[in-house]
């Protein structure tokens, strides 16, 4: 196996550890938003005022960890949502090619430009140790770099679904199916 396979196996690896974190985040954030309504609610009743902000942004940060992580793990398993008409119809060579392009021409580029055009805004943040202006509210600067995080993750799941793409076009077979073990050893 080629040091890049061993390098996109790896990658596979994180981005599935990933999206076994995101399911329980997702448990989490699910629990402090049926929290923070219940206790909102709740206090309003007793006319207590509570100060729910904190709750209201660890609901918002857990969200944002879910989709700004979960990106990459989409990507490897091939959810995010596609619009197409004819690309289920086409033989995986085919689509292979598709693929190919668009990660190389739109994705990885995509990413290489949001990190340059992000990278200012996280500094930033994080040289003024940025705060959220409700009282009580939590720190911005934490979820702010976890955006350059997930499109590094983005990019390295972007390489290794090229390198997929391209053993499918170097198969021998004309349509571009590889055997069960060469996808295994790609992202094992």
């Amino acid at each position: 196996m080629s040091i890049l396979s061993k390098l996109a196996g790896c990658i596979d690896s994180l981005n599935d550890r990933i999206g076994a974190m995101i399911r329980w985040l997702t448990m989490v954030m699910v629990f402090v938003g049926a929290a923070t309504a219940i206790l909102r609610y709740s206090s309003r009743g007793l006319g207590l005022s509570l100060n729910l902000t904190p709750q209201t942004e660890a609901q918002w940060y857990l969200f944002s960890l879910i989709f700004l992580l979960g990106a990459a793990y989409g990507l490897k398993h091939d959810v995010h949502v596609r619009v197409d008409v004819l690309y289920s119809q086409l033989n995986p060579k085919k689509r292979a090619w598709i693929d190919l392009i668009g990660h190389t021409l739109f994705l990885v580029p995509f990413c290489v430009v949001m990190l340059y055009v992000s990278w200012p805004a996280v500094q930033n943040s994080w040289s003024i140790r940025e705060m959220s202006p409700d009282p009580g509210g939590l720190p911005r600067y934490p979820i702010k770099m976890v955006i350059l995080l997930s499109f590094v993750l983005l990019i390295g799941q972007g390489y290794s679904q090229i390198l997929k793409q391209v053993r499918i076009l170097r198969s021998d077979d004309e349509q571009g199916s590889l055997p069960v073990d060469a996808l295994r050893e790609v992202s094992s």
